[in-house]
């Protein structure tokens, strides 16, 4: 009997289920049994707690920025004053999460974080098993397993899941990131319903592109790879579906820069040039000049807004006429095409962090455990730590990665494109369409705000990184990169 039931076990655990479950086993002891592993403040979380009917009620809580994990909140009781300061999709999760929490404990004036993290992991578990049941679809066991335990080691890592217990967009962004990864895949691999897939795609798309200011680029990116979805199904409904969602998409992306606050605006103009442009020239008064701007402002270089006691008032309104109002997103993109040395320099320095999954300013336990400050946890970070170890820091071994990536991918391109199998032309599209939000990351980071922060604005490219080289090993593995068809249904291919 009991013989029998472990069989029943063994033949329900599925690559996928295995892979689903290791996470949430990992991510389950890592932030919600002590000591909790989260992320501290590093400035970031007024942005978006106010706004959602919390505030800090720490008293010490000014003490604890950049070094300590705080897992508790207080939740307004009666009327909130605070907008607003920035549109952004995590805030509906923010939302979910405290109404939960509110519905179970009747009364209550406090928020956990830990709740929203465990809102955060069920989802995440749902994108893991959707990935790898992607992956490892019609694949032998044993292999599939491989695959399986690969994710596990990347995914799993807390390097990644200790964004849950935080208040960082990081959170949805590596959540809808996989979810619209693993929905494009099975789309290739014609499993699970059409439409389903092409729906969840859409959404996670538009809630990663709507989640953070500097993800605009998303939603231009992924409605061109949707170009290729137009011509996996001949139904005109499909097609006028799939159009519409595309138009969507742009139309999210265009508001999603819309709608960047004019404060968050000038934070990162300013950035952009104290510590992108003038920081990397070797003559920041001729510099300005070239802008139109006075060249006394060059005491600015390599300063940040928020220093106390800064050579010139930010916020006045000389200041917006004579510096803020002289440059923009575009002036600094065309200084950089010209300044090529410079832009490889800035470039560089972006590689440098960009494989850093975690930020090093920012600690991961509560100050009441007693670990010294900024303090990091090495629980499961075997990948994250090994990552940032050996990753070449240039910007040229990134090149040289995605030409490697997209080379492998080209001859079951053509392949594909030439026996009109066009479901299996999806892919190339999909991975050079990760590979390009990946790198709008690192030059949006460098153009909007120069260095400032950059290890934590470049998340999107580490995790674009992560999810592109684990497909490509997937297909070295499976012997698929130079192949065109992959055991899917008939039915669905059509």
């Amino acid at each position: 009997m009991t013989k029998r039931i472990m069989n029943k076990l063994l033949r329900a655990m599925t690559p996928a289920t295995a892979a689903a479950a290791g996470v949430l086993i990992i991510t389950v002891i890592a932030l919600l049994t002590p000591p909790y592993i989260g992320m501290a403040d590093n400035g970031d979380f007024f942005r978006i707690l106010y706004s959602n009917g919390l505030y800090f009620n720490d008293p010490a809580y000014d003490s604890q920025y950049l070094g300590y994990f705080v897992k508790t909140y207080g939740i307004f009781q009666y009327y909130n004053e605070n907008g607003a300061t920035l549109f952004s999709t995590q805030s509906s999760f923010i939302q979910i999460a405290v109404f939960l929490y509110k519905l179970l404990h009747p009364g209550t004036t406090t928020f956990d974080i830990r709740f929203q993290a465990i809102l955060y992991t069920i989802l995440y578990t749902i994108a893991i098993y959707l990935l790898v049941e992607a992956l490892t679809w019609k694949q032998p066991r044993l292999r599939g397993y491989i695959i399986a335990g690969i994710v596990i080691f990347v995914f799993g890592d807390t390097g990644y899941t200790a964004y849950f217990n935080s208040f960082y967009g990081e959170s949805v962004m590596l959540i809808m990131t996989v979810f619209m990864v693993a929905s494009g895949l099975l789309l290739y691999r014609g499993r699970y319903n059409v439409y389903v897939m092409l729906g969840l795609l859409a959404a996670s798309a538009m809630i990663l592109t709507a989640s953070k200011q500097q993800n605009a680029p998303v939603g231009i990116v992924m409605a061109l790879f949707g170009v290729s979805l137009i011509f996996i199904r001949k139904k005109s409904s499909y097609r006028a579906i799939t159009a519409f969602l595309l138009v969507a998409l742009i139309g999210v992306g265009i508001s999603t820069y819309v709608l960047i606050p004019k404060e968050f605006v000038n934070i990162n103009k300013f950035h952009a040039m104290t510590r992108g442009v003038l920081m990397g020239s070797t003559n920041p008064e001729q510099t300005l000049e070239s802008f139109g701007i006075d060249k006394q402002y060059a005491i600015l270089n390599g300063q940040e807004y928020f220093e106390p006691y800064k050579s010139v008032d930010v916020e006045s309104k000389e200041f917006e006429e004579q510096f803020f109002s002289k440059y923009g997103f575009g002036s600094i993109l065309t200084y950089y095409a010209t300044h090529p040395g410079q832009a490889v320099q800035m470039l560089n320095i972006a590689a440098r962090d960009g494989f850093s999954i975690r930020p090093n300013a920012m600690g991961n336990y509560e100050q009441s455990v007693g670990k010294p400050f900024g303090a990091h946890t090495t629980f499961f970070s075997g990948y994250s730590l090994l990552k940032e170890a050996l990753a070449p820091k240039t910007f040229g071994f990134i090149a040289l990665w995605t030409m490697l990536v997209v080379g492998l991918y080209i001859p079951s391109f053509v392949a594909a494109i030439r026996s009109r199998h066009l479901r299996h032309a999806i892919k190339l599209p999909l991975m050079l369409a990760l590979i390009l939000i990946g790198l709008s990351g690192i030059v949006v980071s460098i153009i909007g705000a120069g260095d400032a922060d950059l290890a934590k604005h470049e998340f999107l490219f580490t995790l674009a990184f992560d999810l592109v080289t684990l497909v490509t090993v997937r297909d070295l593995i499976v012997k698929q990169l130079w192949t065109v068809k992959e055991s899917i249904p008939a039915q669905a291919a059509m």
